[in-house]
């Protein structure tokens, strides 16, 4: 993807798409304290419209237009306040997982996890792998028994929260290489309490990123260690 020039307005609607996402994902906070179904029917409703309309829309210009956002039905069982899980040194079958490479639809398998137990770079669609560190986890009380997901803190510019996973929807329902639940340093905040040591992880708002739609983005996908075995039924859809 070129990067704009120092006078491309694109930077001005690129800080613009940023503030409505920030401003969207305050809305949701406020509104999930009262009804969660509110704020994530609000939620699928504006990022349709950006997605329709604005300029940084991820949606190549000539689909924008006819556009329509696809979703499962809200389950209110899927949405958690959970505790984050302080990380801990991987056994050796687990930092051989780690470093397996990861399927990107169309393309080559993405560079896998390079470092284990500190600042991390995973996985990618395209381009130079994103520095993270792995900060934690959380514990899913799903149905079929609990899974858990690796919480990653950007370690770029503003830093921030990101929890990408992926599911057995992949490839059929949702975009191959997975969805992504929190990228704060994004705005895509659920909320929490620090006081607690709390992340709101509602799968109903479970989106898929950018190259799911236009493979000139670079995005970076879930490792082996956020592949959960079961299907998530629930947020963005493709089909």
């Amino acid at each position: 993807m070129q990067e704009p020039s120092s006078a491309d307005p694109s930077r001005l609607e690129l800080a613009e798409w940023r503030r409505l996402t920030a401003e969207l994902y305050a809305e949701v906070r406020r509104l999930a304290a009262r009804d969660p179904a509110d704020a994530c029917r609000v939620w699928r409703e504006t990022r349709e419209a950006m997605y329709r309309g604005h300029p940084q829309s991820p949606v190549p210009p000539d689909a924008r237009s006819s556009f329509r956002a696809a979703h499962f039905p809200y389950d209110p069982a899927l949405r958690f306040e959970l505790p984050l899980v302080p990380d801990e040194s991987p056994s050796s079958e687990a930092a051989a997982a780690l470093r397996a490479p990861v399927a990107t639809p169309g393309g080559p398998p993405g560079r896998g996890i390079s470092i284990i137990g500190g600042p991390a770079a995973l996985p990618v669609s395209t381009g130079q792998p994103r520095s993270f560190d792995r900060i934690g986890w959380v514990e899913l009380p799903l149905p079929g028994g609990s899974r858990r997901l690796a919480v990653y803190w950007l370690a770029e510019y503003s830093g921030g929260l990101f929890i990408p996973f992926g599911d057995a929807t992949n490839g059929r329902e949702t975009y191959g290489a997975g969805r992504y639940l929190l990228d704060s340093a994004k705005g895509a905040d659920l909320g929490g309490d620090p006081g607690r040591g709390t992340i709101v992880a509602d799968l109903n708002f479970a989106y898929q990123p950018s190259c799911a739609f236009d493979p000139r983005w670079s995005c970076p996908l879930a490792p082996p260690e956020n592949r959960l075995d079961v299907a998530i039924r629930a947020g963005e859809r493709i089909a």
